[in-house]
């Protein structure tokens, strides 16, 4: 069978029901089928959607200590987190095998009692495909979230090319993108919580630099998307927003600036700010093999 000339891709710029894993599922369940009865082949959604990244919470942890909400609020991170394999689980598959689609989810995963922050992607037949750990979480991330290992850093052949990727910060290390080149990424996933404009050029340099196409995908949230207790945004917290005052439910936490990039660098779907959208857009795959002329006349002239 001949490799198909087209790839229908949706990011999913949208927040989780956070700290409910339950709502986030249902959401998740419902945007799922919406991108795939809009044509969607890939489906990608942002790091740590099931079932939140806990913005400004560390969990009270300082150092020599946790605080006892600190503990009670981790527990509840913890129940909304997502075991593989478990019946939550068994729902993500259920839902690409259902719509027909490969499915791409950062989830927190727990196991053994410890906590990560991961990646998953989930072939049209629900068999899961690669299942990649943080490496190293980013700063305050490390009081929450394990440490992933080597050996998840993976590429996989499918049925449109070979997949994969890294999770946020990750991308700012030349290694393990270099790994990914290595093992012939051409569909490079990038779920990520950083909304920063540099974030959007280091996307394009890397399509560019590893000749493949790069689906970075954000979460747009707001603080009426956590809980209504949650620690940072209640009055007596000493937490402020950028406008120094006290937060209000429509504040915004993550802008997104979710976009779709082609092996050369251009876009294919510029970045989205400020609102909660499905990103559509179409891959042209013979663009991988046009985007490499140039690596081969190199390295014919070696």
């Amino acid at each position: 069978m001949s490799k198909p000339k087209t790839l229908q891709v949706a990011a999913i710029q949208a927040s989780p029901v956070a700290f409910d894993l339950k709502l986030s599922l249902d959401k998740l369940q419902k945007l799922t089928a919406e991108a795939a009865l809009a044509g969607a082949e890939l489906v990608v959604f942002p790091e740590a959607f099931l079932s939140a990244y806990p913005w400004r919470y560390a969990f009270d942890a300082t150092i020599g200590t946790r605080e006892p909400r600190g503990r009670i609020w981790y527990a509840k991170y913890y129940d909304s987190a997502v075991a593989i394999p478990s019946p939550e689980f068994d729902i993500l598959r259920d839902t690409a095998e259902r719509n027909k689609v490969i499915l791409h989810v950062g989830i927190i995963e727990k196991e053994g009692g410890t906590l990560y922050c991961t990646a998953v992607l989930i072939g049209k037949d629900g068999k899961l495909l690669s299942h990649h750990r943080k490496l190293i979480p980013t700063a305050a991330e490390r009081l929450v979230w394990g440490r992933g290992a080597g050996d998840g850093i993976q590429v996989v052949d499918t049925e449109f090319g070979k997949m994969g990727g890294l999770i946020c910060m990750e991308n700012y290390m030349p290694a393990a993108r270099l790994a990914l080149y290595q093992l012939g990424i051409e569909i490079y996933i990038a779920p990520h919580a950083d909304d920063l404009p540099a974030w959007v050029a280091s996307m394009q340099h890397i399509a560019k630099e590893g000749r493949c196409f790069m689906i970075s995908v954000n979460q747009f949230c707001r603080v009426s998307d956590f809980p209504a207790d949650y620690p940072p945004f209640t009055a007596d917290h000493h937490d402020r927003s950028p406008a120094g005052s006290k937060w209000v439910p429509d504040d915004i936490l993550n802008h997104g600036g979710s976009c779709i990039v082609g092996p050369l660098g251009t876009f294919i779907a510029e970045p989205v700010w400020d609102k909660e959208e499905t990103i559509h857009a179409t891959l042209n795959l013979p663009d991988l093999t046009e985007a490499r002329a140039s690596y081969m006349e190199y390295l014919n002239q070696k």
